[in-house]
């Protein structure tokens, strides 16, 4: 069967210039001119034929074809928008939208989540790479992985995994004239320098070299990166020696493409935590992907111990 229907921006400009008895107020709500509603409204008019406005001096009038039009018609869009409205609640339901740090995408994440595909293939994850601290409240964002104190008021948060820190290198520099079998060996070597690192709660070539009782070696000598992926895979091309970080160097190290030639290691204070809203931690996806990926850290796959959230109280300003 064919419908005959007028356009649906007539129908639309009709509607809302009826509910508000204004083509002003009606070309505000759906963002166009004056001129178009009344254009729209006269054009609907012409097609049906009958007259829906009586327009007097600054107000609008319904007529009695357009007492009858009106209510059908709002019912009509009402039910157009639950419908899709409802269209894309199911497709979105489908999808999960997390946003983590690109270094921990890259050298973490990424590697492991076919496991999670494999389990729950009807689960799209949508992933966003960024350094920004999301806004929960106004970014379409279901759950997050952060790296930094731990403490994020209004959210939701789990520990996923503390990390440790400690020299690496690329076995071949274990070879050579000057052979890396002790700290001192350092001197011989050039650093390399993880930006994320440097601050005053997180160690760095610096602190590392003051606890290892070194002396005569300048700790800021050495290129430096912005991510820490980037620190790896420059210290398995052989630039250098890096303090390496647990999480992002394991995998490497299990490979044997990296090699940690002696310690001390130290414990990083900044810990990974899974974030979301606290009315959005049940939902099914954010459940299941939050479960699976505290499985993974908590199964030894990371090298990764779980302990308690530091009782630091600060705001955490990372992402």
């Amino acid at each position: 069967m064919t419908r005959r229907l007028p356009p649906l921006n007539a129908l639309r400009a009709f509607e809302a210039a009826a509910r508000l008895m204004s083509f002003t107020k009606a070309a505000e709500e759906l963002n166009v001119t004056q001129a178009a509603i009344s254009h729209q409204v006269k054009s609907l008019e012409e097609s049906l034929g009958l007259q829906l406005f009586h327009r007097l001096n600054r107000r609008l009038v319904l007529t009695d074809a357009g007492e009858r039009y009106l209510p059908p018609l709002r019912e009509a869009l009402d039910m157009m928008q639950l419908a899709t409205d409802r269209l894309l609640a199911d497709e979105q339901a489908n999808s999960l939208r997390i946003t983590v740090l690109p270094s921990f995408a890259a050298k973490w994440l990424l590697p492991r989540l076919p496991r999670f595909r494999e389990r729950h293939p009807d689960i799209d994850v949508l992933m966003s790479a960024t350094e920004k601290l999301i806004d929960f409240t106004r970014d379409n964002v279901d759950l997050g992985i952060r790296y930094g104190r731990g403490r994020y008021p209004g959210l939701r948060v789990d520990v996923l995994m503390h990390d440790s820190i400690f020299p690496i290198c690329s076995p071949k520099l274990m070879e050579g004239p000057y052979p890396l079998n002790t700290p001192a060996d350092l001197k011989h070597h050039t650093l390399l320098h993880d930006q994320v690192a440097g601050t005053e709660d997180d160690p760095d070539w610096r602190l590392w070299l003051k606890t290892a009782g070194v002396s005569g070696i300048d700790p800021s000598r050495g290129p430096g990166f912005s991510h820490t992926n980037l620190v790896v895979e420059a210290t398995v091309a052989g630039q250098g020696v890096a303090l390496g970080r647990s999480l992002m160097a394991d995998d490497d190290i299990a490979a044997g493409r990296l090699i940690q030639p002696f310690g001390p290691k130290m414990t990083s204070t900044y810990v990974y935590t899974v974030v979301c809203l606290p009315e959005n931690a049940d939902l099914p996806k954010v459940r299941l992907f939050r479960d699976w990926i505290m499985e993974e850290a908590a199964s030894g796959r990371g090298g990764l111990e779980l302990r308690p959230l530091p009782s630091s109280e600060a705001q955490d300003q990372r992402s």
